[in-house]
């Protein structure tokens, strides 16, 4: 079948090749769908651009290896694989664009507020507030699910089931976490200028 002039089927065997050149040409197609991907890309989907056969684990440890010396790196998040910048390059890219103060246009308190459901998850506004020793506004809860960094959680199991808050994928990918696992201690949050006190409950 032919779209616009292109071969829609992909060969993913690729048996025409010597196999050198076949695991080579494995390794460029990861690649090019991790640079198009805005997002985590999840084993499945990689092995659908390779053969039946292939080491998708060996082929990304293939390609972070050839992506040595390179300002990206290919990193493990949220169950899936993306590109991310080298740590050491962020200063760069906070001076040249701003970056790393915008936080997906985030204040600091809202910030706080992601952080402490992340670390207290499944968590109602009522939890929040006993976080933070005051009420934890909709218009807020709204800017964290509108920039897909949280989901509802199970109703709570008490009078009124009101809702909770868990963070998601997307939460995970903005902050180059493999998993919840992965979240580092309360007190290097401060020491990272990520909120100006660790999310402690009861404190103010």
């Amino acid at each position: 079948m032919v779209k616009d002039g292109l071969d829609t089927e992909l060969d993913r065997e690729l048996s025409d090749l010597p196999p050198e050149l076949r695991w080579r040409e494995w390794m460029r197609r990861i690649e090019a769908v991790l640079f198009a991907s805005a997002s985590p890309v999840p084993r499945e989907d990689l092995a659908r651009v390779v053969g039946q056969a292939a080491s998708i684990d060996l082929l990304v440890e293939d390609l972070a290896a050839d992506l040595e010396g390179r300002a990206f790196e290919i990193a493990m998040v949220a169950g899936g694989w993306m590109f991310r910048t080298r740590p050491v390059y962020a200063p760069a890219i906070r001076a040249a664009a701003d970056v790393g103060d915008q936080l997906l246009d985030l204040s600091e308190f809202d910030v706080a507020v992601l952080a402490a459901i992340a670390y207290h998850q499944p968590i109602t506004r009522d939890g929040l507030k006993d976080i933070f020793g005051k009420e934890i506004s909709r218009d807020l809860i709204g800017r964290l699910h509108a920039h897909g960094l949280i989901g509802t959680g199970p109703r709570a199991p008490r009078r009124g089931a009101p809702y909770t808050f868990v963070t998601t994928d997307a939460f995970l990918a903005a902050f180059g976490l493999e998993s919840l696992r992965d979240l580092p201690d309360q007190e290097q949050l401060g020491d990272a200028g990520i909120v100006s006190e660790p999310p402690q409950r009861g404190t103010v």
